[in-house]
Parts: C-alpha cells; structure tokens; sequence
C-alpha cells in the first residue's frame, strides 16, 4: 500500500471525529484506510488455567462486539462514500499495536482522536496520542 492511513477507532466521539478527518482526506488524496480498533490487554498476568480458558473467551467475545459495535460500522460508512477500507481488531497496549500496525500495513501516517482525558491517570500513564506522538516513525494526526 503505497498511500494508505490507520485510523484509531474507540466508539468515542474524539475517534469519530478522527475518522471522518481521514475519510475527507481519503476521498481528496485517493488514500486507503485501514480502520484499527485496539483492545487494551496485557499479557502480564498470573492466572490458572482455568482462568486463562475464560480470558480467552472473554477476548473472543471483546473482539466480536468491538468489530460488530465500531469497526463495521466505520468501515461501511468509508465504503458508502467511496472510500477503500481494510480493518483489524487487535489486543494489546494501545500505542505499541498501533505502531505495530502501522509498519504492517505500510501506512504513511496515522489519525487518533484526542479523547480529552484529564486527571491523575493521564498524569501519571499519559495518552495513547501522546505516546504515539513520541515514538510513531510515522506522522500522526490527533484530532481534536
């Protein structure tokens, strides 16, 4: 793909926005998206078997509604206005998949919300945008 943009999609109104931004952007630079939504998950955990038969479950359940609930729902409203999409539903630590995706779909930039987070967590932990702003080897739009 030699004009493609990820997209960062959450089901918020910050990712929304986000998501029309590159469609707009797509249809004037003929760009395709790829519309990505990531799970937070971290594989840093002491479970019993049994336990880790129930995560996975849950993981499947968290793919299938993320994927019926934002992703299609994104994805056909790119299609509907004539604009080339692939999707992708991931687990993991939302900056680090992001950039992961990034370099596996040869994308030339990236376009997250800002969710507007505020407080002692994002003190403390910081944004996905922040941290995709400091370590992306791509440009990334955030958009307000």
């Amino acid at each position: 793909m030699t004009n493609s943009v990820l997209v960062a999609v959450d089901g918020s109104d910050g990712s929304e926005r986000a998501l029309h931004y590159a469609m707009e952007r797509a249809q004037l630079g003929g760009a395709k998206i790829v519309v990505c939504y990531v799970i937070e998950w971290s594989p840093y955990t002491f479970n019993t078997p049994e336990e880790n038969a129930e995560r996975h479950m849950r993981r499947e359940q968290e793919i299938e509604k993320a994927t019926s609930s934002v992703v299609t729902p994104a994805a056909e409203l790119l299609k509907s206005n004539g604009v080339a999409c692939e999707t992708v539903v991931q687990h993991g630590p939302p900056a680090e998949t992001l950039i992961k995706l990034a370099n596996k779909y040869d994308v030339k930039q990236i376009v997250v919300g800002r969710r507007g987070q505020s407080g002692i967590k994002n003190l403390i932990f910081g944004s996905v945008a922040g941290s995709l702003i400091q370590t992306s080897p791509v440009p990334v739009v955030v958009v307000p």
